[in-house]
């Protein structure tokens, strides 16, 4: 599949290697690279997945990267409710009286 200017797309990019971190990280942070992922509008003419290629962010910013998704969902997840929070509502409005 092919991307072409335009196209919001996501980016992958490794910031900084390991030998590249700060000396006062954790060890098990200090073993592995920094890496980015980014959301942004297609510069390039054409691109396929796994191209390097550059984007502009949603605030203007201009970042490069290897093109990993054409179109990328927004998928929020607040993760799975807490039982004995469901029913704080009501517990307050029967303790104020409404």
């Amino acid at each position: 599949m092919k991307a072409k200017k335009g196209d919001w797309v996501r980016i992958y990019n490794v910031v900084l290697k390991p030998e590249e971190r700060a000396e006062s990280l954790p060890e098990d942070t200090k073993k592995v690279p920094l890496e980015m992922w980014d959301k942004g509008f297609l510069m390039d003419e054409y691109a396929a997945l796994g191209d390097i290629v550059e984007v502009e962010t949603i605030i203007g910013r201009k970042i490069s990267g290897k093109l990993l998704e054409i179109a990328p969902n927004f998928d929020i997840n607040f993760g799975t409710g807490v039982t004995e929070t469901m029913y704080i509502g009501r517990q307050l409005k029967e303790l104020i009286g409404e």
